[in-house]
Formats: C-alpha cells, sequence, structure tokens
C-alpha cells in the first residue's frame, strides 16, 4: 500500500514539473518546421514545376502521405504522455498555421481551393485533442485492468454467521 502511494506522490510531483514539457515543445517546434517544409514543397510541386502536371495524382498522394505520417509524430512518440503529446502537436500545429496564412500571400487563390488558415488550425487542434483524450482513456483503462477493481472481501467464518434459535 505505501510503495502504490509513494508512486502516486513522485507521478504527481513529476506533472507540475517543467522539465518534462520542454521535450513535447521542442519536438513541436521541429515538427512544426518540417510539416511547413513538406506544405511549401507541396506547394511548390503543384504550383511552380509544370513537368509534374502528367503526375498529378501520384504528387498529391506523396504529399498528403508525407504530411500524415509527420503529423503521427507528435502522437507516437508521447503516445503514454497525453498531456505531452498535446502540447508538441498544437505547437506544430501552430506553427505550420502561421507558414500557411503566409503562403497565401505567395501563392494568390490559395485559400478559395483550400480551407481558410483559421480552419486549419482548428481541425488539427481537435484532431490533436481527440487523440490526447483517448490515450488518456485507454491508458486510465490500461491501469484499471492492472488493479483489483472492487475491494477485497473478507470471508466469512462461523463467528459472522447469525443464528435464529425458536
Amino acid at each position: 500500500m505505501s510503495n502504490d502511494s509513494s508512486r502516486i506522490e513522485a507521478e504527481t510531483r513529476a506533472r507540475g514539473n517543467p522539465q518534462r514539457i520542454r521535450p513535447a515543445l521542442l519536438t513541436g517546434l521541429y515538427m512544426g518546421a518540417l510539416l511547413t517544409i513538406a506544405m511549401l514543397t507541396s506547394l511548390v510541386g503543384a504550383n511552380r514545376v509544370p513537368q509534374l502536371e502528367p503526375y498529378a495524382l501520384e504528387r498529391n498522394a506523396a504529399s498528403y502521405g508525407a504530411f500524415a505520417i509527420l503529423m503521427l509524430v507528435p502522437i507516437l512518440v508521447f503516445l503514454k504522455r497525453p498531456l505531452e503529446m498535446f502540447v508538441s502537436a498544437i505547437v506544430a500545429w501552430v506553427l505550420f498555421d502561421a507558414a500557411y496564412r503566409l503562403a497565401g500571400f505567395y501563392f494568390r487563390n490559395l485559400f478559395d481551393g483550400l480551407r481558410t488558415p483559421f480552419v486549419a488550425l482548428i481541425e488539427g487542434a481537435v484532431l490533436y485533442g481527440v487523440a490526447a483524450v483517448l490515450c488518456w482513456v485507454a491508458g486510465m483503462a490500461f491501469r484499471v485492468r492492472h488493479r483489483a477493481m472492487a475491494p477485497r472481501r473478507r470471508r466469512v467464518g462461523p463467528q459472522d454467521v447469525v443464528r435464529y434459535d425458536r
């Protein structure tokens, strides 16, 4: 019993430790930069390289695939730590959204065919929020599976039997 309480106290102290957030921030910065590079590469390839036009389907599939893999990195890195996952993902997504907004100035009519930057920001935040909540709930379910769900009942002995004599 004391081992469980000391472990819970250590986890509680670790949650308040700002050193746990630093890897999430760094991962978010790196992933934001990589998402921005993937977006700019896709935009330049689609709008400024006419030799890729016959391969538009393959070009777009490769862009979507690279983007989806990069979006999964914060989820997979912080799978067992939902708070860090959400922080990392939101930092990356805000950086991507800022670059997307700036790309709209250079690439005319970018937001006509695609989402506006605000809609993209909200969609990314909801997606990563749902992923963090699912990982949090799954972690709680796995922790419950390793512990007793109900307190143990004591054995009933002969001293506990109530006798009614007539």
